[in-house]
């Protein structure tokens, strides 16, 4: 997982999305750095079955139960409806929402909703330069996926397999410490499988990119 550090509230949100739930319980420490809720349409289902308390439900609401939408509001979340026919998914709204309410840390919980498209484009959303300005984690049935910019501390179980693979044209000075097969100032290009597999030496290690982005998907334990 990537170090969140200190935190307060209004500097991480978490996401929930449609699609197959996250089984895996959610971090103790993301709950209580007080994070902002969204619930991206029928991901709000996920929340309220987790008893969290959803801020804002964000999409065209074509998938949410309206008897869960409706139990949100009256619980005091803000509805943001937009109309089925848009130019962005719901978790791309949802992304924007919690940046523009000040998060710096966005945690997306869910989604790919059993389809290979919802689940390609949610993870190349991830990487998206629009939101190169924070850090996005998503937890997905089976693996954790960091977006990085410029640098992220990862951490796991040492042996934990974790691959790094760029996305959007290549990564350019890519330098990892902490890992079995250390990459120094090397190039990773879309594609290429010279990031997969690697390995945490330690609980923690470290990715730099110095131009471009690089997903890093870390395999929960048992899926690897």
């Amino acid at each position: 997982m990537a170090d969140p550090g200190p935190s307060s509230q209004g500097e991480v949100a978490l996401i929930f999305a449609g699609g197959e739930p996250r089984i895996q319980p959610l971090d103790r420490e993301l709950l209580e750095s007080r994070p902002t809720v969204i619930a991206a349409d029928s991901g709000l289902q996920h929340a309220l079955a987790l008893e969290i308390h959803v801020d804002y439900v964000v999409g065209d609401l074509d998938s949410a139960d309206p008897d869960a939408v409706g139990a949100a509001a009256a619980a005091g979340a803000e509805v943001l409806r937009y109309p089925a026919a848009k130019d962005a998914t719901d978790l791309e709204l949802a992304l924007f929402a919690a940046r523009s309410r000040g998060a710096t840390r966005l945690v997306v919980v869910g989604g790919g909703g059993g389809r290979l498209d919802h689940l390609l484009g949610n993870v190349l959303l991830l990487a998206a330069p629009a939101f190169s300005d924070v850090t996005i984690e998503a937890l997905v049935p089976g693996a954790r996926i960091t977006a990085i910019h410029r640098h992220a501390v990862l951490r796991g179980e040492p042996g934990a397999l974790c691959s790094l693979l760029a996305v959007g044209g290549p990564a350019s000075g890519v330098t990892t410490e902490g890992l079995r097969y250390p990459l120094r100032d090397e190039e990773l290009r879309p594609g290429s499988t010279r990031g997969v597999s690697n390995e945490l030496l330690e609980h923690q290690a470290t990715v730099t990119v110095r131009h471009g982005s690089v997903l890093v998907v870390q395999p929960d334990p048992g899926e690897a």
